[in-house]
Formats: structure tokens, sequence, C-alpha cells
């Protein structure tokens, strides 16, 4: 059986990326983001893709790379706060956004990746959500029904993999990646550190290796922070009133 590792980003991606091709990319704002994964996928080229994921990025990291370099086509996402260049691009029209509840676009996406093509849920009953799609009631409760996600590619983030690409996530890192990492016709993983096989503890894989089908150790992570809220220190205010406290 070959080998599941590749050395870098850009070998991972080569022979599965096209035109018109659809991408799920993990994370949830910058955490747990399969950043070097997304840059070897804005320097393939690859052009009208469809992106799945919480969100497109912000500002100058994560998906926004590939967004403002003109490759993307089409949004399914729950959240598209924090990137001027999306609301840019679809207010003009150039871009399309599907938006989904978040619950919901989770639900998909682990749907799609367990081969279940639709199901049924509450959220969005009687709003635009709902406009143009199936609804049914069961036990007095009326419900939407969503169709199953799944993808010509996955990316995800983990924190340690090994060589047969079992994957665990760490902490709000794991967030969307393990329901995506199910969904891709072909699955490639980044991970901080890499270890052979029997060195993680079985009760503590999130992804089965199964699911993926090649992986690589990233170097020179940097732990971006999308919005910093902090209070100020006690004796910045002080100086600031000139009152004691």
């Amino acid at each position: 059986m070959s080998s599941k590792i590749y050395r870098d980003a850009a070998s991972a991606l080569e022979g599965v990326t096209f035109d018109g091709m659809t991408v799920m990319a993990g994370g949830f704002g910058l955490c747990g983001v399969p950043e070097h994964l997304i840059v070897a996928l804005r320097d393939s080229g690859a052009r009208d893709l469809t992106v799945i994921g919480n969100n497109v990025g912000c500002d100058e990291h994560g998906m926004w790379l590939v967004l403002a370099n003109g490759q993307i086509r089409k949004v399914l996402a729950s959240y598209v706060g924090e990137n001027k260049i999306l609301a840019q691009q679809f207010m003009s029209g150039e871009i399309e956004i599907e938006f989904n509840p978040q619950g919901t676009l989770a639900e998909r996406i682990r749907a799609g990746g367990a081969g279940i093509p639709a199901f049924y849920t509450r959220t969005g009953y009687g709003t635009m959500i709902a406009e143009g799609k199936e609804t049914r009631e069961f036990n007095g409760e009326h419900y939407v029904m969503e169709t199953g996600l799944t993808a010509d590619l996955s990316i995800v983030k983990a924190w340690k993999g090994d060589s047969e690409g079992n994957l665990v996530y760490r902490k709000t890192a794991r967030n969307f990646n393990p329901m995506i990492a199910t969904a891709g016709k072909v699955t490639v993983a980044e991970v901080e550190i890499l270890v052979e096989p029997g060195e993680l503890d079985p009760d503590a894989i999130h992804t089965p290796g199964i699911f993926v089908d090649r992986i690589l150790q990233g170097r020179n992570y940097v732990k971006h922070i999308e919005r910093r809220t902090t209070r100020p220190r006690a004796e910045a205010s002080q100086a600031a009133t000139g009152v004691e406290r």
C-alpha cells in the first residue's frame, strides 16, 4: 500500500484540484484552519470553486486568500462576517452565498459523510431559510428538509496524526473538522505533529484513518487572533482618568 504521507501541502493537493470543484475546509474563524492547504489551493490556480465551511476566513487569513485571488464562485457558509471582500463580491453579484444556520450546516456535512441524502430540522421553518424547500409536520411540529453535503475535496487541520491518517484534534480547534473529514471524495489533512502508527491512544482518535487519503506535517504555525477583546489594565485606566481606584 502506498504511503499517505506527503512532503508538503502543494504535493498533497497535486492531481486532486480542478476548475469547478467543490471544496470543504475545516475551521471556525481562524481556529483549526488548514492554513498550509489553503495556500496550496490558492497556488493551484483552480477556479470557479464552490467552498463549503463555517466561514470564508477573515481579512488576510484563511480561505480569504483563495477568495481574494478570484477563485471562488459560490460559498455555503454559516458566518460571513470579518470579510470585507466577501461582502463586496456578494453585493456586486460576483459571488453566490448560500446561508445556513450553523447547526444545520454541521448536520448537512455530517449527513453527507454518513451517506444520508436528506433530513428534517425545525431550524429555519417559517423563515427565508425554508423558501423553496420541502416541509413536513411531525407530532405537531413543522420541519424543513435539508440535504446532505459532500465535496470533491475536504481539507482539514488536526493537532496530531499518524502515517495511517488517524487524527486527533485539540480542544475547540476540532470544530467542523471531524465532519468535513468524512464528507470528501478525497480528504487531505495537515497536522502539527506526525507520529507512527500505535503512538496515538486509540480511545483519543477523533477521525479514523479510513477517512483520510493524504496527510502532511505543517510547519511554522502562527496562532492568529481574529478579534482581540481585552479589558484595559487598571493602571492604564487610572492614568487616563486621573482617578485612583
